[in-house]
C-alpha cells in the first residue's frame, strides 16, 4: 500500500512539474499585435557578379580601356608611367599607340551592406502587407592584362602588365510584398513574404589603375576620343531601373513593442545599364539581414 502511495505521489510530481513551468512561460507570453509596424533593416549584401561585367572596360561597353589607352592625351601619361615604373622599354615602346589590352577582367562585386526602412500592416490572421526602401554602395573590381602590339618590351611576368579596373555604384531598392506570420511557440513567429521590386542604379566610378596611377574611363567625351577639354560634356549617368521580385524567410522574436527578426531574402532583380546587355541584366542577389519591428509607441508618451 505505502510503495502504491508512493508511486502515485511520485506521479502527481512528474505531472505537475511541466504543468507549473507552463503556467510561468504563460506569464511573460507577449500578444501578437496587429496594425501598423515602423522597421529598419541592416544586412549583408551578396550582388551577383554577372551585373558586375559592365565595368570590365570591354569595346562594347559604355566605358572603354582602349578610349583611354589610345588616346594622345591619356595615352601618353599611362605610357610616362610605365616606363618610369619600370614596366616597358622605351626603346621596345616607342609611345602609347603600341600598348593593348591582351586579356579582359570577369568583374566581381564585393560583398557589401544594405540598410532600410519600411512600413507594414499586420491583420489579426498574420497576413499583412510592406513597403520597403532599400540603400547600398557597391564596389566591382577586377584585373586585365596590358602588354604591346609587337610583342616586346614589355619586362613583367609573362610579357605583360597586370592592372586593376574598378566600379563603384549605388543602387535603391523599393520593395512592394504580401507578408505572412506563423507562430511557433509563444515568443518566435516564423515570417514569409513576397512581392515586387523596384531598383535604381547609379553608376559612380569606372576606373583603371597602371603603374600606381588611376584613370577614369567613364565616358565625360560624349563617345568622341578623350581629350584634356572635358568640359563640354557632362557625364549621363548610366544607371536604369531595373525591375524585379523577392521572397523572403525570417525568424522573428516577439517582444511588448515589436519584434526583431533575423532573415534571408532572395531577389531576381534586373540592374539596366545603359547600352549593356548581359541577357537583360536579370541576375540573383542575397541579402542576410537583422530587422528592428515596432507596433507599440506608446513608449513615445
Amino acid at each position: 500500500m505505502k510503495h502504491r502511495l508512493s508511486l502515485f505521489l511520485l506521479a502527481l510530481v512528474v505531472i505537475a512539474t511541466p504543468l507549473q513551468a507552463q503556467k510561468k512561460k504563460s506569464s511573460i507570453e507577449v500578444q501578437r499585435m496587429s496594425g501598423l509596424y515602423v522597421f529598419v533593416d541592416a544586412g549583408l549584401l551578396i550582388p551577383n557578379n554577372k551585373q558586375a561585367n559592365f565595368y570590365s572596360g570591354r569595346p562594347e561597353n559604355s566605358n572603354t580601356i582602349n578610349r583611354v589607352l589610345n588616346s594622345e592625351t591619356y595615352g601618353t601619361q599611362i605610357w610616362s608611367s610605365l616606363v618610369d615604373g619600370g614596366y616597358i622599354s622605351p626603346s621596345s615602346i616607342g609611345d602609347y599607340s603600341q600598348l593593348q589590352v591582351v586579356e579582359y577582367p570577369n568583374m566581381y562585386y564585393r560583398l557589401t551592406y544594405q540598410l532600410g526602412l519600411g512600413f507594414r500592416y499586420v491583420y489579426e490572421s498574420g497576413w499583412g502587407w510592406l513597403l520597403r526602401f532599400d540603400y547600398s554602395q557597391l564596389t566591382a573590381a577586377g584585373q586585365f592584362n596590358l602588354s604591346s602590339n609587337n610583342g616586346t618590351g614589355i619586362l613583367g611576368h609573362d610579357q605583360y602588365v597586370t592592372c586593376d579596373i574598378f566600379g563603384v555604384e549605388r543602387r535603391t531598392l523599393i520593395d512592394f510584398g504580401i507578408t505572412k506570420r506563423f507562430p511557433l511557440t509563444q515568443l518566435i513567429d516564423l515570417e514569409v513574404d513576397f512581392g515586387f521590386d523596384l531598383n535604381s542604379t547609379h553608376v559612380n566610378q569606372n576606373g583603371i589603375r597602371v603603374a600606381g596611377n588611376t584613370y577614369s574611363i567613364l565616358d565625360i567625351w560624349g563617345g568622341y576620343p578623350p581629350s584634356s577639354y572635358t568640359g563640354t560634356y557632362e557625364y549621363f549617368n548610366e544607371g536604369r531601373i531595373g525591375i524585379g521580385g523577392f521572397g523572403t524567410l525570417a525568424v522573428s522574436y516577439l517582444s511588448k513593442v515589436g519584434s526583431i527578426d533575423l532573415g534571408y531574402s532572395c531577389y531576381y532583380m534586373q540592374t539596366k545599364f545603359s547600352n549593356y546587355n548581359e541577357n537583360d541584366c536579370y541576375a540573383l542577389q542575397h541579402t542576410v539581414f537583422l530587422r528592428f519591428n515596432v507596433n507599440n509607441f506608446k513608449f513615445f508618451d
